[in-house]
């Protein structure tokens, strides 16, 4: 899945832009548990097309922000678990059981508690200034450089210019072969969200931007 380790946040931002490939009523486990042993809360959550599982550590962010939630339950129900858990190990010996029990169809409310206040990141929303300069962050760097950012088609229209450190890219491509071997594009990539490459290259690297960089976009 290409996550690095104890990365909550590429972890949530993989999940967000996967699951809804799947079918109505999926039951996800996601496991990215820097914290496992300790307090935190083990949650499951219900929404309109699918349940989710996982440790309450902001991995859930963008399910919770953006999908429509009907319930959020701590899984405080030792019957739903494997005997004796281990203590680093929640993935295989609480999550796993509790989704397998949510495929049987029990009930979500009987896996434990209601939980009023999840854990969440401090996710990047773009904003639009006054002189119309939309900003954008860096949300992922994927295994090519490639940037992804938080910026949606329905943000940008018409003739735009991208500005990422200082460099400006001008216009919206449709496939990297639109430029020669080296240079820059910024383009809407599969994900529907706003993405820039060096074609044959690490637009990361060359930029030297990393994850939660501004990305400037303006008319």
């Amino acid at each position: 899945h290409n996550v690095p380790p104890q990365d909550v946040w590429t972890a949530a931002y993989l999940l967000t832009t996967s699951h809804p490939y799947f079918p109505a009523g999926t039951i996800h486990v996601a496991v990215v548990d820097p914290g496992v042993g300790t307090r935190r809360r083990a949650i499951a959550v219900e929404t309109q097309r699918a349940f989710f599982v996982a440790p309450d550590n902001g991995l859930l962010t963008c399910i919770l922000k953006e999908e429509k939630v009907h319930k959020i339950v701590a899984l405080t129900e030792p019957r739903y678990w494997l005997p004796e858990p281990s203590s680093t190990f929640h993935g295989r010996d609480i999550f796993a059981p509790v989704a397998a029990h949510l495929s049987r169809g029990v009930p979500l409310e009987e896996m434990g508690t209601p939980v009023q206040d999840p854990v969440l990141l401090d996710w990047p929303y773009p904003l639009k200034r006054p002189d119309g300069t939309i900003v954008g962050h860096v949300l992922h760097v994927d295994r090519f450089g490639n940037l992804i950012t938080n910026l949606e088609e329905k943000h940008i229209s018409g003739d735009v210019v991208v500005e990422v450190a200082g460099h400006k890219i001008e216009g919206l491509k449709r496939t990297f072969a639109d430029v020669e071997p080296g240079k820059p594009l910024a383009y809407i990539g599969s994900t529907g969200r706003l993405e820039i490459a060096i074609r044959q290259g690490n637009a990361a690297q060359t930029f030297n931007v990393r994850r939660g960089d501004k990305i400037l976009v303006r008319g």
